[in-house]
């Protein structure tokens, strides 16, 4: 059911379709439910392992202005009626909720990888034979060729700045509910990597399959092999905004986030030529810069279609009391 009023013509129904989104308008309850609840379930996994975070110094203090400013625009201009005002509140609270999902996922991967036991590099290097995919191959090809290195850390880095465009081009498209499905999708991809982090921790392919001097280090490097076996004996405590790398190799969470970008970019006319091909270039990269297995890509994908699959379905249930909402309301 979209909304469509009776005895309009075409023309008015098109105007009205640029101010109303046709999909039932997810609550903001929800995505505050669900940080408050990421927000607890980290902080008792830190208190447990013994974890805590480094604020003094220059990037938890730069995380806190960053916050404060969003928050203070939405808060601000809560009651903006005109379109200027509007775009930049709805860009404050959907990049505020995009920045804490994303400091505190990263924090629980610490979190998680204090709890996890033993490495599974053998097992996903075993799933990518039966695939066909040779991870050595695909490195020696980038050591060939330079020009290939700083491409592919280029669009592995794009996984910060993606999302920043999309919800940009939502908020300035006024597509709310839109940008809300993206942000619970989002948070259900991270959500759903975190909780089978445990079943697979690994030190990536770098560090598994590659013997001898190191001719090109990628993005990643050898950081998970280094920093997980210090996690688990607790010789490493505190954990800085600033320093923060993802330790999760399977699933490849760059692959959740580069598979629900696309899925997001592809209708919007616009963007999608920007962000699919970005996105189809990090995939393409998350090998080699990531430390990746392919088989870690795959999972990351089944996770990124569940999320988008699980979202659609709460969003269709919840579609008989949101339907028909102006996007402003």
């Amino acid at each position: 059911m979209t909304y469509q009023p009776l005895g309009m013509d075409a023309e008015t129904q098109a105007a009205i379709s640029r101010l109303y989104d046709p999909r039932p308008v997810i609550p903001a309850r929800w995505l505050l439910v669900a940080l408050g609840g990421s927000v607890a379930v980290v902080a008792g996994l830190m208190v447990q392992n013994g974890l805590t975070l480094v604020w003094r110094d220059a990037s938890f203090a730069a995380a806190v202005l960053v916050l404060g400013a969003l928050g203070a625009g939405r808060v601000l201009l809560r009651d903006a009626t005109a379109a200027g005002p509007r775009r930049l509140r709805d860009f404050c609270e959907f990049a505020l909720l995009l920045v804490c999902f994303s400091a505190v996922g990263g924090l629980g991967s610490y979190a998680a990888a204090s709890d996890t036991r033993g490495f599974v590099d053998p097992l996903l290097a075993g799933l990518d034979e039966r695939l066909h995919f040779n991870w050595l191959t695909w490195y020696e090809l980038v050591v060939a060729h330079p020009l290939l290195q700083h491409l592919g850390a280029a669009a592995y880095g794009s996984i910060y700045l993606s999302p920043l465009l999309l919800i940009g081009a939502l908020a300035w498209g006024g597509k709310v509910c839109r940008a809300r499905r993206f942000l619970l999708t989002y948070w259900l991809g991270a959500a759903i990597t975190l909780a089978l982090f445990p079943l697979f921790p690994a030190k990536g392919a770098l560090d598994h399959l590659w013997h001898g001097a190191i001719p090109y280090m990628p993005t990643n490097g050898l950081f998970q092999g280094a920093i997980i076996p210090a996690l688990r004996d607790h010789t490493f405590g505190a954990v800085s905004l600033g320093g923060m790398k993802g330790l999760v190799c399977a699933p490849s969470f760059h692959t959740v986030c580069a598979t629900l970008y696309i899925a997001t970019a592809l209708p919007m006319r616009r963007m999608r030529w920007v962000l699919v091909p970005v996105n189809l270039a990090m995939l393409l990269a998350t090998p080699v810069e990531g430390t990746h297995y392919l088989s870690d890509m795959v999972l990351g994908f089944i996770v990124a279609m569940a999320a988008l699959a699980l979202v659609r379905a709460l969003e269709e249930r919840h579609a008989p009391v949101q339907n028909a909402i102006p996007l402003w309301a």
